[in-house]
């Protein structure tokens, strides 16, 4: 028999500062935990007609919660990852950070272009494809923020 909609929010209530404080301590990482305690309590429910008493209850969210915090901390995913923070400082040269910085500056439509074509090395119209763009906006995308850049690194010279 289905739970309640009530039933499953009692639950989430009574359980859910356990699993949440568990995958929290065991991943360091707020997002990650979130994602295991959503997962954690999917599966919950995805199988709650096997829990007959609290004690069982417990135990199988707290394995289920260690569990899924081992498989996030083994993926190939997560190594292969940086923190947001440190993002913008990987993958560019020393010479370029301030360059890229001003680039990240820009307001998100000649941030992309300037970034795809300098960056990347993609064509006015391998951009516009990406985009899903015309060319010509492209251009004056490009051209707007090229001149955008420009006043910032010049002021940035000064």
């Amino acid at each position: 028999m289905a739970l309640t909609e009530e039933q499953r929010t009692r639950i989430v209530n009574r359980w859910g500062d356990m699993v949440y404080r568990l995958a929290l301590a065991r991943t360091a990482s707020v997002p990650d935990a979130e994602d295991v305690f959503q997962e954690v309590f999917l599966r919950y429910f995805r199988h709650e007609d096997k829990f007959h008493n609290d004690e069982y209850r417990k135990a199988w969210l707290i394995r289920c919660t260690v569990n899924r915090c081992k498989s996030i901390l083994s993926s190939p995913w997560r190594r292969r990852t940086v923190p947001l923070e440190t993002a913008e400082e990987v993958g560019v040269e020393d010479d370029y950070r301030e360059v890229y910085s001003a680039v990240l500056s820009l307001p998100a439509r000649y941030r992309a272009v300037i970034h795809l074509h300098y960056f990347e090395g993609l064509s006015v119209a391998e951009m516009a494809q990406t985009l899903q763009l015309p060319e010509g906006t492209v251009k004056s995308q490009l051209s707007r923020g090229r001149a955008l850049l420009r006043d910032m690194l010049e002021e940035v010279a000064l």
